[in-house]
């Protein structure tokens, strides 16, 4: 048992202080220091005084304790209730009080804000190099007269992947597009996304012309399949399987494009480090960056919850680097 000293909320605190400045990092018993800090004065403003008597204090203190931290980031949150709970563990491993700790703990899990999930760092610069090839490397010549599936290939999958970049789609939103739901003159499609909702998807301009492109070199097959027009598949298989009939691409088909170009302009060894949802991650970051406007953002990549559209809203620490030297290294007053 603990002396008289620790009778009171303000020297119960005190102990827990002494004991994790000597047991913990001084980094560590700093923050502790600030939370029970902020935790007494919480106390306060319900009308209990640091002198108060121990007796004084219950686990709904913690419910008091939350509401203030709404307050201050998510990571304040969790370390300051890290915090707060180690004192009411304290206290019942000294046999100073006896707080119900499993309530404590529920109440702490079912109140506190959840972090931000954040996506890894992807490749980006990857990305942008794939892009650059798409658009300016030489392209082979298509002939009037011939139909060669590796040409077609080649425009196939440099549109599929600006158009990817560009719209943010998903691999079989990519592959579910027809020919009639594409508005040329806008440079608007009407997709159907997750949930069986549809949503308005806007193309760049040069997704736009590497589209045209593509389904130009196509115009023979396509004329010669017997369907309408507005039926077919934007993107068509051309394979054994397929012949010279059109079938839609399908999302494997759409990964291993990826794959391909990968291996082409980074190297083999990156193969499998870019994704066709790189691609999405690619877009929704890319707008982030260049307007700053999260819900901009949620709306162009069709999420429902602007919490996914967060996760993308990271820096990588070159970005941190570069803004925070931008910022302070400038300043020439002392």
């Amino acid at each position: 048992m603990i002396e008289d000293k620790t009778s009171t909320i303000n020297n119960s605190v005190t102990a827990y202080l002494t004991s994790i400045q000597s047991a913990r990092r001084l980094n560590t018993y700093k923050a502790y220091k600030n939370a029970t800090k902020l935790y007494l004065s919480v106390l306060e403003d319900h009308g209990l005084k640091p002198s108060d008597p121990l007796t004084s204090i219950s686990e709904d203190t913690i419910t008091w304790f939350l509401s203030e931290l709404k307050n201050y980031s998510v990571a304040t949150e969790r370390l300051y209730l890290t915090a707060v709970a180690g004192y009411f563990e304290f206290l019942f491993a000294e046999q100073l009080a006896s707080p119900n700790l499993p309530r404590i703990a529920s109440l702490i899990s079912r109140r506190a804000r959840r972090p931000v999930q954040r996506l890894p760092q992807f490749p980006g610069n990857n990305i942008e190099t794939i892009i650059h090839y798409a658009i300016n490397s030489a392209k082979p010549i298509a002939s009037d007269n011939i139909i060669n599936t590796e040409v077609l290939r080649y425009y196939r999958d440099r549109a599929f992947l600006l158009v990817l970049a560009d719209t943010g789609l998903r691999v079989h939103e990519a592959c579910s597009l027809d020919r009639g739901s594409v508005d040329w003159l806008e440079g608007k499609a009407i997709v159907e996304i997750k949930g069986g909702r549809e949503s308005v998807v806007r193309f760049s301009e040069r997704s736009l012309e590497a589209l045209r492109a593509y389904l130009t070199i196509r115009a023979k097959l396509d004329g010669a399949c017997g369907k309408p027009i507005a039926s077919l598949p934007i993107f068509a298989r051309h394979d054994r399987g397929a012949g010279k009939k059109i079938k839609r691409m399908t999302p494997t088909t759409g990964r291993n494009i990826v794959n391909q170009w990968v291996e082409m302009v980074i190297g083999p060894d990156a193969v499998g480090t870019i994704t066709p949802h790189s691609f999405r991650h690619y877009f929704v970051t890319t707008v982030l960056q260049a307007s700053g406007n999260l819900k901009l953002a949620q709306e162009l990549a069709r999420h429902r919850n602007i919490a996914v559209t967060q996760r993308y809203a990271h820096l990588s620490n070159d970005e941190l680097d570069k803004g925070y030297h931008g910022i302070f290294n400038q300043k020439t007053d002392i």
